[in-house]
């Protein structure tokens, strides 16, 4: 799948997030790399061999007054390279980006790990 197509099955499962949820996510911005950087495999779960994406930022449910407007945007990145190596055709391509997607969303919400889990979206 090109990196093109990739970016488009990401926009498409934005687009998936109801309205009302997307109203409430504060200065976070989506983008698409090709491959984690240590760093980022260091922060992300010791148990997934394949990071697909991350979420870095300080979530709703954790900011209060010291919160300041002025704080750069939360990251959630989706990377290509592990998600195409994952999956076997491009319909499974797509579909584990909008679960990806979903995940990384409910990092920004406050949803941690074992609570998804237990809702079937790990």
């Amino acid at each position: 799948m090109s990196r093109e197509a990739f970016e488009e099955a990401v926009s498409d499962a934005l687009d998936l997030i109801p309205p009302e949820l997307t109203a409430h996510m504060d200065n976070v911005v989506v983008l698409v790399e090709e491959e984690p950087t240590p760093e980022q495999l260091a922060d992300g779960p010791d148990d997934e061999p394949d990071l697909l994406g991350l979420y870095e930022g300080t979530p709703l449910t954790d900011r209060g007054d010291w919160w300041a407007a002025g704080s750069l945007p939360d990251r959630i990145t989706i990377f290509r390279g592990p998600t195409l190596r994952l999956c076997t055709s491009e319909e499974e391509v797509v579909d584990e980006v909008a679960v990806t997607v979903v995940h990384e969303i409910a990092h920004h919400f406050g949803i941690d790990d074992e609570r998804l889990h237990e809702l079937g979206w790990s």
